[in-house]
């Protein structure tokens, strides 16, 4: 029997909390994390690339100074070029070396590729600034490779290697070292998400190994190697911890020089100036690569 109100009419049932799924709700915080920690933090590096903020005292206004001068700079404009071509060689290369990782992994057919695949990203349970100090003392002066150098009378006593370390060299064989597990993960992705029966109907078609590999793998990795590329290319150009540890002067890149601007040169207008213009960049990059997955079908 329905319950009923004192005058005879039924009783009102609590009404429930209901919980508002709308699109907008469930954006509204990821959304407002990113405003407060992202673009406010970008408006205002901009603000002191434009002297609209300062750290020294004084009477400050809106000014392109600062840019103008970077503009004009051989100095940073030569640091950036050393960049580009820096992250272009590492990440070619690092292309060319995880791919056939991620192409023996996903198409091998062996039963223990995850097995592999999780001894090749084991190097992450490192922390990075550990295996970037293992380096130094691998190829130090006295480091491992030059006591091996001495012992087997290779070179000797004394007159070690010294390009080993504090070189461009150094920071190549590094960051070669730290993104090859890295590269190889989009890579294996596309690969084993590709249909093989598209293999399968370009043998029965007549096609060799090579021209299959050529017409129908390489065509439908192409996103994963454009992501991977990508991947490594954008930290890469800005980098400036691994440099610093290993590169010495001869290894200073763009990035260092921004670490140096907001640190112990405390020319924050100018530091303000080098990251906005990398980021400008970066997301020039972005934009770029993520129109040719799109058109590839590889952003779908």
């Amino acid at each position: 029997m329905a319950l009923t109100e004192a005058g005879g009419s039924p009783a009102r049932r609590p009404r429930r909390l209901r919980l508002d799924l709308t699109t907008p709700a469930l954006l509204g915080l990821p959304l407002a994390w990113l405003a407060v920690f992202f673009l406010v933090p970008i408006a205002i590096v901009a603000a002191y690339s434009f002297d609209v903020y300062a750290l020294n005292p004084g009477p400050h206004g809106f000014t392109l100074a600062a840019w103008r001068e970077f503009a004009h700079s051989s100095v940073y404009l030569g640091l950036f070029w050393k960049s580009v071509r820096m992250s272009l060689t590492v990440s070619a290369i690092i292309v060319l070396l995880a791919y056939p990782l991620a192409y023996y992994l996903a198409l091998s057919g062996t039963k223990r590729k995850y097995i592999l695949l999780m001894l090749l990203i084991a190097p992450f349970l490192t922390s990075y600034l550990l295996r970037v100090l293992a380096f130094k003392v691998i190829l130090t002066d006295d480091g491992l490779v030059n006591t091996f150098l001495f012992d087997t009378g290779l070179r000797a006593q004394g007159n070690q290697v010294g390009w080993l370390l504090y070189t461009q060299f150094t920071v190549l064989l590094v960051l070669l070292y730290a993104w090859v597990p890295f590269v190889a993960l989009p890579i294996f992705v596309a690969l084993e998400n590709m249909d093989r029966r598209l293999l399968e109907a370009a043998t029965d078609l007549g096609a060799s190994r090579t021209r299959a590999f050529a017409k129908v793998t390489l065509p439908l990795a192409a996103p994963g190697i454009v992501a991977a590329f990508l991947f490594v290319f954008i930290p890469t150009i800005g980098e400036f911890v691994t440099p610093q540890l290993v590169g010495g002067s001869k290894g200073y890149l763009f990035g260092s020089a921004i670490a140096d601007d907001f640190g112990q040169n405390s020319d924050w207008q100018s530091g303000a100036v080098l990251a906005l213009f990398l980021m400008l960049v970066v997301l020039l990059l972005t934009g770029a690569t993520s129109r040719f997955l799109r058109a590839t079908g590889g952003g779908s």
